[in-house]
């Protein structure tokens, strides 16, 4: 994949797994235009390369992403009344979408605090893996503010209306390693583990069976919507189409053979 010169954020690849980081460090990595518009052409990059099979999203040095940079707003506005409406609209809501539309597994590997949209940012990933120093603050509350970038949709499903209230009226701080005993992230680990452990994790799911993996974070992120009957067609239609690829024939021969297996997306 060919890549432009970025300024907000980093994209680099080694073999089938590509890392986007965010990188405002100065600014613990919050959002401006510019990084919202090198995000969207990252993500379609990406998208369009078929070589790619896992995009881990994190943030350069202490921080994971502090949401939306109140002070470049301000600047736009110079004082006149904000739309925050067309903000969303216009880069938050297709951001959110986009990486939750995506057919490659997506982990949000979050070094440092997560606030705002920058914790629903995380959320809005396929799995989230987290250092013990990190946190997520849902800090809408504390500006008078909903809690925005899908956080309304993802707190309640994660950790359950009680615990999701909570967090969004208070917007107290939850460290790393609360959020992993309240579901709210797949996992915490030791500061120093975070690169090797997400690393890790990448090169299995890049191993993985590419449209086997898709039609698994299909059925599961739209399952919330279905019946349970709805749901068994779902899964029902996914495994017919699945059962005639390449792929599932190497992993019954992998099986039978006791050795890995080699997926191709075949």
């Amino acid at each position: 994949m060919t890549r432009p010169e970025y300024e907000c954020i980093r994209v680099e690849s080694v073999g089938a797994v590509t890392r986007l980081t965010l990188n405002r460090p100065e600014r613990l990595n919050a959002f401006n235009v510019a990084m919202h518009e090198e995000m969207g052409d990252a993500l379609m990059r990406v998208r369009a390369d078929r070589t790619v099979r896992v995009l881990i999203l994190t943030g350069a040095g202490r921080g994971f992403c502090a949401g939306q940079d109140l002070t470049d707003r301000a600047s736009q506005t110079q004082g006149a009344a904000l739309d925050l409406g067309a903000s969303l609209e216009r880069f938050y809501n297709p951001l959110v979408l986009s990486l939750r539309s995506l057919e490659v597994p997506v982990i949000a590997a979050v070094n440092g605090v997560a606030a705002g949209a920058g914790a629903n940012l995380a959320l809005a990933c396929d799995m989230v893996v987290a250092a013990r120093s990190a946190s997520f603050i849902q800090s809408f509350a504390k500006l008078g503010l909903v809690p925005d970038c899908g956080g309304t949709w993802f707190l309640p499903r994660l950790v359950g209306p009680a615990r999701a209230m909570g967090l969004a009226l208070l917007g107290d701080k939850l460290g790393a390693v609360e959020a992993a005993a309240w579901g709210l992230i797949w996992r915490c680990v030791a500061d120093e583990e975070l690169d090797t452990t997400v690393t890790e994790l990448a090169a299995r799911l890049a191993a993985g069976a590419p449209r086997g993996l898709a039609r698994t974070k299909q059925a599961l992120h739209g399952s919330t919507q279905h019946s349970l009957e709805q749901q068994l067609l779902i899964e029902q239609d996914f495994q017919r189409e699945l059962g005639r690829t390449a792929d599932f024939a190497e992993g019954v021969a992998a099986f039978r053979d006791k050795r890995a297996a080699r997926f191709t997306g075949t």
